[in-house]
């Protein structure tokens, strides 16, 4: 079975804010094109056409949970070894989401430089996929350009930054009070509760999410209470699944936040590709698109995930 999607959060390049906003409004009207080939599926394969956006809650049930790995909830096997966040040395991974990780990261990354005093060798931030409770049966959690049992969204995955927490308890607990701080400053107020930056990007890849060891029964819980001001909704995560018409159980919801247990639901790094990447329609400095990223190769703080890489830009 082939699915092809077109996605927010896709172009490559997306410097000039007037390009960004001819594509934002090229993407409203656009003829969106689902694929669906393979056995029982040919009653399935439509064309959607004349200013008619496909569904995506349909497609991405097209092929049921059967297909893929578990990883969270049966129990993590070798292949989420590393997934998983680490406890040696006084370091904990924690996550946050809301919307397209590219801007996220660098606002993240800003912080850790400035705010923890953190050098561009120990910045921690890094794009990646969380939430969900399946990998493909390799292991595997891709973004679109890979192989559909592989891809993030239908896996049940969301968009997120994984962060650091570094030191003794009391120090991880102030890292992760400034890292709350600033990830409910990225909402924005609107008639229907705090919205995201960017609610172009809709469906349950971009919805809001936070993953601490223990989840809302963690010690670090009342710590992002705390910061929570505005008083979002706050719901343990049980992982998106997505039931009959392509109903996700966890669905984008303005104004709600999942709360994962980040020991059941792991991070997994996004490709290279995506790692300090420019914003939408905004470019950010070369210091963090170029001499960030080539330390942080350096250092392995990213690395080849196995999953294909833009095949329309370098990496780099």
């Amino acid at each position: 079975m082939v699915l092809n999607l077109v996605q927010p959060c896709f172009s490559s390049v997306q410097l000039n804010p007037l390009v960004a906003k001819r594509q934002r409004a090229s993407r409203k009207r656009s003829i969106c094109v689902a694929k669906l080939e393979g056995e029982n599926h040919s009653q399935s394969n439509r064309v959607v056409s004349n200013n008619v956006l496909v569904n995506r809650r349909v497609l991405l049930s097209a092929a049921t949970v059967l297909l893929f790995g578990s990883c969270s909830i049966a129990g993590a096997g070798s292949s989420c070894a590393e997934l998983e966040e680490s406890e040696s040395a006084g370091v904990q991974r924690v996550y946050f989401g809301n919307g397209c990780f590219w801007g996220r990261q660098k606002e993240f990354v800003d912080l850790e430089l400035n705010a923890l005093g953190r050098s561009l060798n120990e910045v921690s931030s890094v794009a990646g996929y969380a939430g969900g409770p399946y990998t493909a049966s390799d292991g595997r959690v891709c973004y679109y350009y890979a192989p559909p049992e592989t891809l993030y969204e239908r896996l049940g995955h969301a968009e997120v930054v994984g962060v650091e927490l570094r030191g003794t308890p009391e120090e991880q607990r102030t890292q992760l009070r400034e890292f709350a701080r600033l990830y409910f400053k990225q909402f924005r107020r609107s008639p229907f509760g705090m919205m995201r930056q960017d609610p172009q990007d809709e469906g349950p890849g971009y919805r809001n999410v936070i993953g601490i060891p223990g989840g809302m029964n963690s010690s670090l819980m009342a710590i992002v209470q705390e910061e929570n001001r505005n008083n979002m909704e706050m719901l343990a995560g049980k992982g998106n699944l997505f039931g009959k018409g392509g109903n996700p159980s966890e669905d984008d919801v303005v104004n709600r936040v999942y709360v994962m247990d980040s020991r059941k639901f792991g991070f997994h790094p996004a490709e290279v590709y995506h790692q300090f990447h420019n914003g939408l329609g905004k470019a950010f400095p070369k210091w963090y698109t170029g001499d960030l990223k080539r330390i942080a190769l350096d250092n392995g703080i990213i690395r080849a995930t196995g999953c294909p890489e833009n095949p329309f830009s370098s990496i780099m």
